[in-house]
């Protein structure tokens, strides 16, 4: 338990930081995003993405009168759920929303949320771990939230945020740096090395109770050095010398909901089979990738891949490999219906043309599809294959422009 007073000062700093904060560049969540009432907003993502700038951007464009608390702040630290009351009576009345920063660090969270919900208050929280989210407020909350899910910076606020055109040069910066905001400002391979080890260490490690920390970030640090490769729990159990399946299941899991790497499944029309398939591994951000790896220095073709898999993640789409006798990187489905596959490839050559259009054909063949797509770092060609239609198409142009069909 804190003392009031403790509150109150914390309080009136974070109120007077908020106030003279610099929101940054516009992200484009807030685009077609306005508040609605009735549901607690909640947006999720990775540490350092950029979640409290955006809540800083809400309430610059739609509030005048609002409560911001950060959980995270050192000079709160032991904050517990009888301390919500402190705050409520701090924070006072005529408040137009709620922001919560980090609050899934305080046990029971949810019970205090759920109250001020019942009063017909406005809230927003952020939070970095979605099982954590996803579990609390589906005891307290459940149909009365939405979720968002906060990314990194896409390409196109890369090129605002750096004030660059969209050249050649200009992607193959994004290929490399990624889109962590404090990242592109320093250029310091340390944050992002940082950055990993606060995921690692602190959000889980940490929170699950890990013994063995060490052979988590060996096998995080295995797993980013091979994006785009194909990982099992038994592979790994044995590669690392870990006790059971279950377990590496478990890191897996709590690396996923921090947001840190992905495992996109191979497609299959049963879902058991897809379940216990080998899955593909994919990270959150390819700067985080080439500050943590040293595999990555001329493989701009699994850097390519990674950045496809990011774009198409934050679709509200399904998304699988595929592999019968060939292999297609991805298919997107979207209401039970394939909506496209798509092939990723750094250049097509006359040396692996056939076998990067073998992969795509055969799964255009199986999804009964009349086209794909081909996305090459900056390549633009079409092809008519057994009356199919093969787009190949520059990466920056996909992902600026292009939409779901």
């Amino acid at each position: 338990m804190l003392l009031t007073s403790e509150i109150e000062k914390a309080y009136n700093a974070q109120k007077a930081f908020l106030e003279t904060k610099n929101t940054g560049i516009p992200r484009q969540y807030l685009e077609n995003f306005q508040p609605l009432f009735g549901h607690v907003d909640v947006i999720s993502g990775i540490r350092r993405c950029g979640k409290s700038t955006l809540m800083y951007q809400i309430i610059k464009k739609f509030f005048r009168n609002v409560a911001y608390f950060n959980f995270e702040d050192s000079r709160v630290f032991g904050f517990e759920v009888g301390d919500f009351q402190k705050l409520d009576e701090i924070v006072g009345t005529g408040i137009e929303a709620y922001f919560f920063d980090e609050i899934q660090n305080i046990p029971s969270w949810e019970i205090f949320v759920r109250q001020l919900h019942d009063r017909g208050e406005k809230i927003y929280i952020t939070g970095s771990n979605a099982s954590l989210l996803s579990r609390e407020l589906g005891t307290r909350l459940t149909g009365r939230h939405l979720r968002h899910e906060l990314f990194p910076f896409s390409y196109a606020e890369f090129l605002t945020f750096s004030g660059k055109e969209n050249h050649q040069e200009s992607f193959d910066d994004f290929l490399t740096e990624g889109g962590f905001p404090e990242y592109l400002q320093a250029k310091n391979p340390e944050v992002l090395q940082n950055l990993l080890k606060d995921i690692v260490f602190r959000d889980i490690a940490v929170r699950y109770g890990v013994r063995n920390s060490r052979t988590l970030m060996d096998l995080a640090l295995f797993l980013i050095s091979n994006i785009g490769k194909e990982v099992s729990y038994n592979g790994l159990k044995n590669f690392f010398e870990i006790g059971s399946a279950n377990t590496v299941s478990d890191y897996l899991s709590w690396l996923e909901d921090a947001y840190l790497l992905f495992f996109l499944p191979k497609f299959s029309w049963s879902a058991k089979k897809s379940a216990v398939n080998p899955r593909k591994v994919y990270a959150i951000d390819n700067g985080l990738v080439k500050s943590n790896s040293l595999s990555f220095s001329n493989d701009r073709g699994r850097l390519l891949e990674n950045l496809v898999f990011q774009f198409l993640r934050q679709k509200n789409v399904k998304i699988y490999f595929f592999r019968e006798k060939k292999e297609c990187d991805f298919v997107v489905f979207s209401g039970g219906k394939c909506l496209t596959v798509i092939q990723v490839c750094d250049e097509i050559t006359p040396d692996n043309k056939t076998r990067e259009m073998a992969g795509l054909m055969e799964a255009i063949r199986f999804f009964e599809l009349e086209k794909g797509l081909i996305i090459t770092r900056q390549q633009e060609d079409k092809f008519i294959v057994e009356g199919k239609k093969i787009e190949i198409i520059p990466a920056r142009q996909f992902l600026l422009a292009w939409e779901i069909d």
